[in-house]
């Protein structure tokens, strides 16, 4: 007859052994499976047992299993404490997990930011000024864009202001269809070269870098087209300056004569 074998290496008991030896034989293999077992003494209700590491036989209790928290597709395990797992649904299509401390896990499904840029203010030209003010400061620099300006008096003028000063432009080149080069250090664009109030065409872009800088001047560039009073397209673009040194606060557009009859200006933060 053969010895069983241990699988935890438990001394057993042997076919050969004497009568007068097994009490003893027992004592160790009952001390050796209660020594093994020990790990699984205890626990509290609800816990759940789970492996403490790779060695035969070491287990812990813990508070719940945390794959028993999963119930759905894109389920995340996440934690709302030290050793303490939590589900986290799966958001919509098109969001991204987002860093949220004042969410319980700390997590959270968010819409995706839409490349470096966020819309800050989009506002209907009108009057014979439009400004935007109280600008967020928690970006690097602005970004505007002026679509689809229209004005009621012919051959106006258009100033460009940051916190209510004229911009500096300078380098200023446009371009008609001639090739006549313009030049400008005014805050108007185009340098008698005026809008036509028949044109809805008319856009504009301008960038200010650093605009939050409260102690130097905020350099910048711009793009523009527009409609001239003879019909012809100008196209403009070159630098400009605002010409302060307080933190940019507010954006304005005056005109020369009439007023905005239309078009949209918005305001991006850029990091």
């Amino acid at each position: 007859m053969s010895n069983p074998t241990s699988n935890f290496g438990w001394q057993m008991p042997t076919a050969t052994d004497l009568v007068t030896d097994l009490p003893a034989d027992f004592e160790v293999f009952g001390q050796a499976v209660d020594t093994a077992l020990m790990d699984l003494k205890g626990g509290t209700t609800g816990q759940v047992l789970a492996k403490a590491s790779n060695t035969d036989m070491d287990f812990t209790w813990t508070a719940i299993d945390p794959l028993v928290i999963l119930d759905a597709k894109g389920d995340l395990i996440t934690a709302t404490a030290a050793d303490t797992p939590a589900r986290l649904a799966v958001g919509t299509n098109g969001q991204v997990l987002t860093a949220d401390s004042t969410a319980s896990t700390g997590l959270k499904w968010a819409a995706a930011a839409s490349g470096s840029m966020t819309l800050l203010s989009t506002t209907t030209l009108s009057g014979s000024t439009t400004t935007v003010s109280s600008i967020s400061q928690a970006y690097k620099n602005l970004y505007i864009e002026i679509n689809g300006m229209s004005i009621s008096a012919f051959a106006a003028t258009i100033n460009y202001l940051t916190n209510s000063t004229a911009v500096v432009i300078y380098n200023q080149q446009a371009a008609a269809a001639t090739g006549v080069n313009y030049f400008s250090t005014a805050g108007t664009l185009g340098n008698g070269q005026n809008y036509s109030n028949l044109s809805t065409n008319n856009k504009a872009n301008w960038t200010i870098f650093d605009y939050t800088d409260a102690a130097n001047n905020k350099p910048g560039f711009f793009n523009q087209r527009w409609i001239n009073e003879g019909g012809s397209p100008i196209y403009v673009q070159g630098g400009m300056v605002s010409n302060h040194t307080a933190a940019v606060t507010s954006i304005s557009m005056t005109i020369s004569t009439g007023t905005f009859t239309g078009g949209t200006l918005r305001i991006y933060g850029v990091n």
